[in-house]
């Protein structure tokens, strides 16, 4: 799986452009998923431009709530209007820009997954968490914040994007091994509760992964794909990302 989150970018004209030389260059990707998560004010615009081909549409966020009185937030009844089938959830981003909670994103994954949009749930530590020994027990707790409003089963049809916070945007970019080490315990703590949904539970990479690190990240036994940031604006770039994900995928 990979999918690309477009981040605050984008215009009418620049998205034709993306989208149509993606489209051109898809013709061999037939093992991966393929997923494109404009801005909100973009989703029209790309679902028309996607629903008839292989690439899946995701939102960059959600709300919690279904509908009301809350300014500027959009419904996942709202997404599932542009066949939305997945939703990005809990971004770093999110969560240190916007001060968003592992409470509030457990509410966001639960409301995706009541109303059958697949969550693409972001987790990941901060380096001076890295630095202090600290990766399993931040992971884990963001984690628990979903079992403890839900359970195992709601990680049933959801993906987890593992992103080191520290190699989002800096060019750094976890090793291999590093990352692998982060994605199998996140299978295993998984795993414990429900062997089938642990093993099963697609975990994505989210942290500069490019075209030219794309091939060993897809090499781990646990790292089932890219959630891709910056490289995914460039359609040569994220051709080949996808290029890399189809030929581990077969």
């Amino acid at each position: 799986m990979v999918a690309g989150n477009w981040k605050m970018n984008g215009s009418i004209e620049s998205i034709k452009i993306l989208l149509d030389g993606i489209k051109q260059g898809l013709g061999e990707v037939n093992n991966a998923e393929i997923i494109v998560c404009p801005s909100s004010i973009y989703l029209g615009e790309v679902h028309s431009q996607i629903k008839d081909t292989v690439i899946s549409l995701g939102a960059q966020n959600v709300s919690e709530h279904a509908s009301g009185a809350f300014t500027g937030e959009i419904s996942v009844k709202m997404l599932k209007d542009y066949n939305c089938k997945y939703s990005i959830i809990g971004h770093s981003e999110r969560r240190t820009l916007y001060s968003e909670t592992d409470q509030l994103i457990a509410k966001k994954f639960v409301t995706l997954c009541e109303a059958h949009t697949i969550p693409i749930f972001c987790i990941g530590e901060l380096l001076d968490e890295r630095e202090a020994g600290k990766t399993e027990d931040i992971v884990g707790r963001q984690i628990d914040a979903v079992l403890d409003l839900a359970d195992i089963f709601a990680f049933k049809n959801s993906v987890i994007a593992y992103e080191p916070v520290w190699a989002i945007g800096t060019g750094k970019t976890a090793t291999p091994d590093q990352a692998q080490e982060v994605h199998s315990f996140i299978r295993k703590k998984l795993s414990v509760l429900d062997a089938d949904i642990g093993e099963q539970v697609q975990i994505l990479y989210g942290g500069s992964m490019n075209a030219s690190n794309v091939a060993q990240l897809l090499s781990m036994p646990d790292i089932d794909g890219g959630l891709i940031g910056g490289a995914s604006l460039k359609s040569a770039d994220f051709l080949a990302i996808c290029a890399a994900a189809n030929a581990a995928a077969e």
